[in-house]
C-alpha cells in the first residue's frame, strides 16, 4: 500500500546525489519592515511639504543646470507646475508602488516629449531628474533624522529602491526624449524635401520663397543650376553626384527614376553661364556649336586660300568621332547619366532649370555620361519641339525617301561626317575611308536632290538640326 503523503522524516542521501532541500518562503526580513515604515513617514511629511520641495528643486535646477536656466526664465510657472507633478508622482510611488506606477510613468514620458519639442538638451533635463532624486532622498534623511534619529540607518536598506526608481525614469525620459526627437527630423527632414521639390516642380509660390530660401538655407536671388542623375549602379549615381557638387553647394533631391541637384553657383560659374561638368570641348571649337569658328562649306578641296594643304582643325588621331558626336563627352559603359542646365536667377527659376536639366538628360547616351546643356543647345531645341523638328526634318530630308534605304543612309552618313569634320572634305573622306572627291560628289547629289546648298549658312543651319533630329527622336 502505497502512502498518500510522505513522511517528514528526513530523506536518505542517494547513489544520485544529495537529497534535495526544502525550499524557504520568502518573506521580508523584520529590518526591511521597518525600514519601509521609516520610509513611508518621511514621504508623507514630504508630500505635505511639497510645494517647498518644489521651489528648492526648482532653485536647484535654475543654478546648477545652465542650459535648463532659460526654459525656467521663459515661463517660471510652466515649469514650476512640471516639477510641482514630477514630485508628486515620484513621492506618491514611494508610499504605494503599484497604485502610482503607472501615472508617474506616464507623468515622466510627458516631460522627456514636451522637452524634445522645444529642444532642451537630454542631458540637462536627465540631470534635473537626478537633481530632484538627490533632493528627495535628501528630504528623507533630514525628516528622519529630526524625528527619529536611531532610525535613519534604516534608510540604508530602502535606499537602492530609491536610486532604482530615479533610474528607471531616467531611462523612460529618454527614451520618450529620442522617439520625439526621431520624430521632429523626420518632420524637418520632410518638409525639407517638400520644399525642394516644389522648387523643381515650379509650384513654389512667391510669397512662401523667403520662407522657403531660410529653411533651405539658400539665397532668394542667387544663381542656380539644376544637375539630374539617372541610371547606373548606385555607386555609380554616387560617385556622378559627387562629381557634379564638386566645389560648388549642392541641394540633392532625391527621386524614384531621376535624382535632382539646386547647385548654388559661383562666380567662376555664373561667368561660364552655368554649372561645368564634364570635360571641356576642344578649344579649337566654338563652345556653344562646337564648329570651328571658321568653319564652312569645302569649295577648296578642304585646302587654305593658297591651296597647297589641308586647314589645320586639330589632330584627328586624338579625337574620338563618337566623343566629337557628343561634344566632345565620352560615355563610360554602365555609367551614370548626368544632365546640367543653364544658369538661372532666383529661386523662383528653378523649376525652368530643372526641366532644361530634364532636356540635357534626355539627351545623354544610354551607356552613361554627361550633357551640359548650353554646350548642345541645336538638340536641345530638337528634343524640347519635337513637332517642329519632326516637319523640319521632312522638309530638308524627305527628298531621300526615293532613294534606296541604303543609299540614302550614305548621303545622310556622308552629310553628317562632313559637317563634323568642320566642312572638311578632306576628313570626312578620311574618317568614311574614301577619297575626297567622293565626298564631294555625295555632297553634290544630295544638293541636286534637295535643292539645298552648302555654301549658304541658313540652309546648312536647317540641314544640322535635320541631321540632329534624325539622331535625337
Amino acid at each position: 500500500m502505497y502512502h498518500a503523503l510522505r513522511p517528514r522524516t528526513a530523506l536518505r542521501p542517494t547513489p544520485a546525489g544529495p537529497a534535495p532541500r526544502p525550499r524557504r518562503p520568502r518573506v521580508r526580513s523584520l529590518i526591511d519592515a521597518d525600514a519601509l515604515d521609516v520610509l513611508h513617514r518621511a514621504a508623507r511629511v514630504l508630500l505635505d511639504d511639497l510645494p517647498d520641495l518644489t521651489d528648492r528643486l526648482v532653485a536647484a535646477i535654475q543654478e546648477q543646470e545652465p542650459a535648463y536656466r532659460a526654459a525656467v526664465d521663459s515661463d517660471p510657472a510652466a515649469t514650476w507646475q512640471e516639477v510641482h507633478r514630477s514630485l508628486r508622482h515620484s513621492v506618491s510611488s514611494l508610499l504605494d508602488p503599484r497604485g502610482s506606477r503607472d501615472a508617474a510613468r506616464r507623468c515622466s514620458w510627458k516631460i522627456g516629449a514636451t522637452r524634445a519639442e522645444e529642444g532642451l538638451p537630454l542631458d540637462a533635463l536627465l540631470h534635473a531628474f537626478r537633481l530632484g532624486g538627490s533632493l528627495v532622498w535628501q528630504r528623507l534623511v533630514e525628516e528622519t533624522s529630526r524625528t527619529a534619529p536611531e532610525d535613519v540607518r534604516l534608510l540604508v536598506h530602502v535606499a537602492a529602491d530609491v536610486w532604482n526608481f530615479v533610474d528607471e525614469h531616467c531611462t523612460l525620459v529618454a527614451d520618450a526624449y529620442r522617439q520625439v526627437e526621431r520624430q521632429l527630423a523626420w518632420r524637418r527632414e520632410n518638409r525639407l524635401r517638400l520644399l525642394a521639390a516644389a522648387l523643381l516642380d515650379g509650384t513654389s509660390r512667391i510669397a512662401d520663397l523667403p520662407e522657403t530660401a531660410l529653411a533651405l538655407d539658400l539665397p532668394e536671388q542667387g544663381r542656380y543650376a539644376v544637375v539630374a542623375v539617372a541610371g547606373g549602379s548606385p555607386s555609380e549615381a554616387a560617385a556622378a553626384r559627387a562629381a557634379a557638387g564638386r566645389g560648388a553647394r549642392v541641394l540633392w533631391h532625391t527621386g524614384v527614376e531621376v535624382d535632382y541637384g539646386i547647385v548654388l553657383l559661383t562666380e567662376a560659374d555664373t561667368r561660364t553661364d552655368g554649372l561645368r561638368a564634364g570635360p571641356r570641348t576642344d578649344p579649337g571649337t566654338d563652345a556653344e556649336t562646337g564648329h570651328d569658328r571658321n568653319g564652312g562649306h569645302d569649295r577648296n578641296g578642304g585646302r587654305d586660300r593658297d591651296g597647297d594643304r589641308p586647314r589645320d582643325r586639330g589632330d584627328d588621331r586624338h579625337r574620338d568621332p563618337e566623343g566629337d558626336r557628343e561634344g566632345g563627352l565620352r560615355a563610360e559603359p554602365g555609367g551614370a547619366r548626368v544632365g546640367v542646365s543653364t544658369a538661372v536667377s532666383g529661386l523662383a527659376a528653378v523649376g525652368d532649370a530643372r526641366r532644361l536639366a530634364d532636356t540635357a538628360l534626355r539627351m545623354c547616351p544610354q551607356a552613361g555620361g554627361t550633357v551640359r546643356l548650353t554646350e548642345h543647345l541645336p538638340a536641345a531645341l530638337v528634343i524640347s519641339s519635337p513637332d517642329l523638328a519632326s516637319a523640319l526634318a521632312e522638309r530638308v530630308l524627305g527628298p531621300l525617301r526615293a532613294l534606296e534605304p541604303a543609299d540614302a543612309a550614305v548621303l545622310l552618313d556622308t552629310l553628317a561626317t562632313w559637317l563634323e569634320c568642320d566642312g572638311s572634305a578632306q576628313r570626312a573622306g578620311e574618317r568614311l575611308y574614301c577619297h575626297r572627291n567622293t565626298v564631294l560628289n555625295r555632297l553634290r547629289r544630295y544638293e541636286q536632290l534637295t535643292g539645298r546648298c552648302l555654301s549658304r549658312p541658313a540652309d546648312v543651319v536647317e540641314i544640322s538640326l535635320a541631321l540632329t533630329t534624325r539622331d535625337s527622336l
